[in-house]
């Protein structure tokens, strides 16, 4: 994922924002393709319709508690990331910093330190369990948005702030991301994918919200506004975690 943004951003500067698209869509037509011949075949688990099973994903949101809890926090979390990145693209390729689009790309290879953390995050929860895992992210998250409202001004240590802020957010967000799994695979061991569906069909909803709100609070409040936007996502979990 990290580098495919770094990738895309080199490609779109190149040849335009639709060339990123085009690559991406004849990968996935070729990766299909080899996966008719190489894939191996297996026999269901179970004899239920595919339509039944994706309402089974509906009927456990409705009957467990802690799986629409890890949703939510989740939905929130992720929505405050896709914001961050959407306005980031923004702000980078603006008047205040000026930057092309590989600069934007290139900005997201910061992060591969969240392949150390998210380790260290499991090892945590496997001792204290998801809640204070959960709990510290959720913290760390609206730490962030104080940190990347640095970069409003712009310069080199506007940058910073920046680098910093994206660091603690895509880390928070990917190490509270194992933390609720790990509450929700505990649920009902026997229909794990299921549940999995549901959490993260949520996420992306929330991702997609949070991509969606952020052109917008940037478009009327320039990048405070996303920052803010982050502080009311990360707010929102925080009080439906604490408030059980």
């Amino acid at each position: 994922m990290l580098l495919s943004r770094a990738f895309a951003g080199v490609v779109g500067e190149w040849l335009g924002w639709r060339a990123p698209y085009l690559l991406a869509a004849g990968l996935v037509l070729t990766m299909a393709t080899v996966l008719v011949f190489v894939a191996p075949r297996t026999v269901p688990s179970t004899r239920q319709r595919y339509d039944v099973l994706l309402g089974e994903a509906l009927r456990l949101l409705r009957a467990e508690r802690e799986l629409r809890r890890s949703c939510f926090c989740q939905a929130t979390i992720f929505g405050a990331f896709t914001a961050v990145w959407t306005g980031l693209a923004l702000l980078l390729t603006g008047p205040t910093y000026g930057l092309g689009a590989h600069v934007v790309g290139a900005f997201a290879l910061v992060n591969a330190a969240t392949m150390l953390c998210t380790p260290l995050a499991g090892r945590w929860i496997d001792r204290r369990g998801p809640d204070p895992v959960n709990l510290v992210c959720m913290l760390a998250v609206l730490g962030s948005a104080v940190v990347l409202a640095g970069g409003t001004p712009g310069g080199a240590a506007g940058l910073v702030a920046l680098v910093v802020g994206t660091l603690v957010l895509d880390v928070a967000m990917q190490s509270g991301m194992v933390a609720n799994q790990v509450r929700i695979f505990a649920l009902r061991p026997e229909a794990r994918a299921r549940l999995n569906t549901a959490y993260m069909t949520c996420a992306f909803l929330g991702g997609s919200i949070g991509s969606w709100w952020g052109v917008r609070a940037f478009a009327q409040f320039g990048w405070p506004g996303v920052c803010g936007l982050v502080a009311v996502f990360s707010a929102a979990a925080l009080t439906r975690h604490l408030v059980r």
